[in-house]
């Protein structure tokens, strides 16, 4: 049997109903044939995925769970493998669009979601076991505490829903704290209409100091680009900008760049 890294974060799902639960989760429609499935480990969430109509794939750096998913699955033989989602390049097989599904390990899993940003165009829907703090931070909406960069990033692109809460004592080894099950589901949005480099660096600026107003936060660049902060508008904090708001924002400082 395949044994818990603690350096990978891996947390092995042993409660089936939950596991099943997760694959019900994934909406598909007819909007994906193919599934990417991270960090199977030893495949509690893969022998439902199996059972589905999607043509399934597995993706996994820990060599004893490719041994084993190999064993336990010879008919996945060509779909399994041993790469590093964040760093390394996608299989070749994989075919456009797809869903990511996973019991995501903590240590990575906010990475995991900047990187399903970066492939947007290709991924319509993600279904993910997170660690509930971060699982809550990522579908929370402005206003709320939890609301930050990564959740304006996803939601850019993505409408997201927290589906339910999973205790510690149906993993092995049990982790120290509750998970949470999300979804995204891509919307409509084809553009943002603004440079996607400069969104992002007004959202990671502004957070990067959340207690103090725009006004503020952003002083450095309102002063360089002589932008008329005098509005209420720049008396707010980050957490109160929804994403149409982060992108007014991002229009206004390109305006003000080109004059």
């Amino acid at each position: 049997m395949v044994k818990a890294k603690k350096h990978l974060g891996q947390h092995f799902l042993k409660d089936d109903s939950i596991s099943e639960r997760i694959v019900a989760s994934l909406t598909g429609h007819g909007e994906y044939k193919q599934i990417l499935e991270i960090g199977p480990g030893t495949g509690a969430l893969t022998q439902f995925l199996v059972k589905t109509s999607y043509e399934v794939n597995l993706l996994d750096i820990d060599q004893e769970s490719i041994d084993y998913l190999k064993i336990t699955y010879p008919f996945l033989l060509n779909a399994i493998f041993k790469s590093d989602f964040i760093n390394d390049p996608l299989p070749e097989k994989l075919k456009v669009p797809y869903a990511i599904i996973g019991n995501f390990p903590y240590n990575i899993s906010s990475q995991i979601m900047f990187k399903v940003i970066d492939l947007k165009e290709e991924v319509p829907e993600v279904v993910g076991m997170f660690q509930k703090e971060v699982a809550e931070r990522l579908v929370s909406p402005p206003g709320s505490k939890k609301y930050g960069i990564l959740s304006v990033l996803l939601q850019a692109w993505y409408d997201g829903e927290y589906l339910f809460t999973v205790d510690e004592h149906v993993f092995d080894p049990p982790p120290k704290v509750k998970s949470g099950v999300i979804r995204f589901k891509r919307n409509t949005r084809t553009s943002l209409g603004v440079s996607e480099k400069t969104f992002k660096m007004i959202i990671k600026l502004a957070f990067n100091q959340r207690r103090k107003t725009l006004r503020n936060s952003l002083k450095s660049i309102i002063n360089e680009k002589g932008i008329d902060s005098s509005s209420d508008f720049f008396n707010k904090r980050p957490e109160q900008l929804s994403v149409d708001e982060f992108i007014g924002l991002t229009r206004m400082i390109e305006d003000a760049n080109s004059q």
